[in-house]
């Protein structure tokens, strides 16, 4: 039978916590947001099955089993510190971590990136990938990339930019429908649906006075849903950010002169404001701001 450990990452979350009795403090001393802090002691909670703080508004105190569980952990900790390790460096690079919508990561940030890497040679960048609309938590990431309303309680937001949303098809795709000549011929086309890319405002500012389409393929990726259209699946809404690759290559046409001239969604870059006191974090979301703010 595999023995169940409990997460390491989550004793020294508990040990930090317990010793500065802040959970604030034992976040910027391990790298982390608070809320990552907190999401680890709720995950170690859960699997000794006893609380571990008495929670009184700001304040924490260990509970009876949390006092003593701490000198278990501690003991167990030190025995890990403790072991000899001759061929560790005792310096630690500084990293900053950074979750992005995967069409962002592919078409902005992987192209620019090497910028902020020649820029600042000592820190280490981890990306991560998130789904947008529905991974709306900082989680232990230091900075995030948000495709969204920009309606996020709680934590620094700030735009980095908004572009027109415009219809595109590939040729092969128009090559074996009916003339699309004008916005109403879209009503004999297949009309490929996205979350992050609704056609009921589109619909408005090409004067038409529809409904969001409700049946057809529906991708909630803006780089697969641009993807769909370069295989033919139907016509979809785009942004030239995305696009302009597939546009000149010719592999999608844009159609109409209409386009979203305040799409419902942007790009913005959200965090929590203690993880900008990390010069590197701080580093990181400025040069962000001076890349893509104007993008």
């Amino acid at each position: 039978m595999a023995i169940r450990l409990p997460p390491v990452h989550a004793l020294s979350a508990f040990e930090a916590a317990a010793r500065l009795t802040s959970f604030a403090l034992a976040a910027e001393e391990l790298c982390i947001t608070p809320s990552a802090l907190s999401h680890r002691i709720r995950l170690l909670e859960d699997f000794v099955g006893e609380r571990l703080f008495l929670r009184d508004n700001r304040s924490i105190s260990l509970s009876e089993f949390g006092r003593r569980y701490l000198e278990v952990v501690r003991a167990a900790l030190r025995t890990l510190t403790d072991f000899p390790m001759p061929h560790r460096s005792a310096q630690v690079q500084p990293r900053v971590k950074v979750t992005v919508p995967p069409t962002f990561a592919r078409y902005l940030l992987l192209p620019n990136l090497a910028e902020f890497t020649s820029l600042h040679p000592e820190i280490a960048v981890e990306l991560f990938v998130s789904v947008p609309l529905y991974d709306l938590s900082l989680s232990e990431s230091d900075v995030e990339i948000r495709f969204g309303a920009g309606n996020y309680p709680n934590i620094v937001t700030a735009k980095l930019f908004e572009e027109p949303a415009f219809a595109v098809a590939s040729p092969a795709y128009l090559s074996r429908i009916a003339p699309v000549r004008v916005p109403t011929d879209l009503r004999n086309a297949t009309l490929l649906r996205s979350a992050l890319e609704p056609w009921q405002p589109w619909f408005e500012a090409a004067g038409l006075d529809w409904a969001e389409p409700v049946g057809g393929v529906r991708v909630d990726d803006l780089g697969l849903l641009l993807e769909a259209i370069k295989h033919g699946h139907g016509i979809g809404l785009s942004r030239q950010h995305f696009a302009r690759d597939m546009l000149e290559s010719g592999e999608v046409v844009r159609l109409f002169d209409v386009q979203l001239t305040t799409p419902p969604h942007a790009y913005y870059v959200v965090y929590d404001q203690q993880v900008r006191q990390r010069p590197e974090v701080a580093m990181m979301i400025d040069w962000l701001h001076r890349r893509f703010t104007t993008a």
